[in-house]
């Protein structure tokens, strides 16, 4: 059959890799849903959609009877981004965002074939306490913790609409890729922050803490886990931890940044970058006027990821943090087997961000 692929959530850096996949295939249709339209559509159809209106999602979900896959990689954070975490508003809205979709899709795609979910380490607690090394799927989970993946996740294991489809969660751990003013992507943050130093003449200095040994995931890699998880049998109704296959820690990886951004690495000099960033709107805007850059102004390209930033390079925190690591065990034993050096990682995005206009060439 041919295949029909709604991406929900376009605009974001999982949503827009996927469309990048998907947008490569010729056997297939391609839907890209968000309020606002992607950077690139990669020859999909653009439905603009607020998740949030019920019945907005209800007609959207008559016109799409044909659908065979989802890619749901919607998202609603609060102000401040980590406070929101868990906080009830938070939650309630992303279970309903999908609820809303979900239910009247399941009752209309009748070829329906495949979801796929996307959640985090959130699962396993890492917002709130050290993880059990190496946390693993169906065992280190934390539903004690209040968490709009437990919502999502028992929906989907409902499966609305009682059709004969299946269902893929997969829990990346910090991701990389292409967007802009997303919640939750450390280029746009970190390629900012390096531009309004380097045009004071200054070298990168580190803004963190002393942060914990990290795992990452290259978007591309992890659209291409998504493409694989709605076509192979051993990923129907699983669970599955995604990282590149090594691991970082932001001391180590920081003058690979830092060539990549064609500067020098500095000290370890901690700034809360969500609170020193934004009144630097003007220095930013002077930068894209002098580059001739295409990026939008600060709010607008970096989002919430400082506040994403000062969490994952652990601002304030004068001693080791214990280790966020996750076994992706599962998943190479089911079939998927690609890895990708994190460091490589970070300079293919700096120069894609560079080679788009987005950030200063280096």
């Amino acid at each position: 059959m041919p295949e029909h692929v709604l991406v929900v959530g376009a605009t974001g850096v999982v949503g827009f890799a996927a469309l990048k996949q998907f947008g490569g295939r010729s056997d297939c249709k391609l839907t890209a849903v968000s309020r606002r339209e992607p950077l690139e559509r990669f020859g999909a159809d653009f439905l603009p959609l607020d998740l949030t209106d019920a019945a907005a999602c209800a007609q959207a979900a008559r016109d799409l009877p044909d659908v065979t896959r989802v890619v749901y990689a919607a998202l609603y954070e609060r102000p401040g981004l980590v406070a929101g975490w868990l906080e009830a508003e938070q939650i309630e809205t992303n279970r309903r965002m999908l609820e809303n979709l979900l239910v009247p899709l399941g009752e209309t795609a009748r070829g329906l074939r495949h979801v796929t979910l996307l959640q985090g380490t959130k699962a396993y607690g890492v917002h709130v306490a050290p993880l059990a090394i190496p946390a693993r799927e169906n065992r280190s989970e934390r539903r004690d913790v209040p968490n709009f993946y437990w919502d999502q996740e028992d929906l989907l294991r409902s499966k609305p609409g009682g059709g004969p489809w299946h269902w893929t969660i997969l829990r990346p751990q910090i991701v990389f890729g292409l967007s802009l003013g997303s919640a939750m992507n450390l280029i746009p943050a970190i390629g900012t922050y390096a531009a309004l130093k380097r045009e004071r003449g200054e070298a990168l200095d580190y803004p963190g803490g002393l942060g914990p040994i990290l795992e990452a995931v290259d978007a591309d890699l992890l659209a291409r886990v998504i493409d694989w998880a709605g076509s192979s049998p051993q990923a129907r109704d699983e669970v599955f931890n995604v990282t590149n296959g090594d691991v970082f820690v932001w001391h180590n990886v920081w003058p690979a940044i830092a060539d990549a951004l064609g500067m020098t690495p500095g000290q370890h000099t901690p700034e809360r970058l969500a609170e020193t960033m934004p009144p630097q709107a003007e220095a930013w805007d002077a930068v894209r006027e002098r580059h001739g850059l295409r990026a939008p102004g600060l709010d607008a390209f970096v989002g919430k990821s400082f506040h994403y930033a000062d969490f994952c390079m652990a601002y304030g925190a004068d001693r080791a943090v214990s280790p966020a690591l996750v076994s992706t065990t599962k998943l190479r034993q089911a079939g998927f087997h690609e890895v990708m050096d994190s460091e490589v990682m970070f300079r293919k995005w700096f120069a894609e961000f560079q080679d788009r206009r987005l950030l200063p060439d280096p």
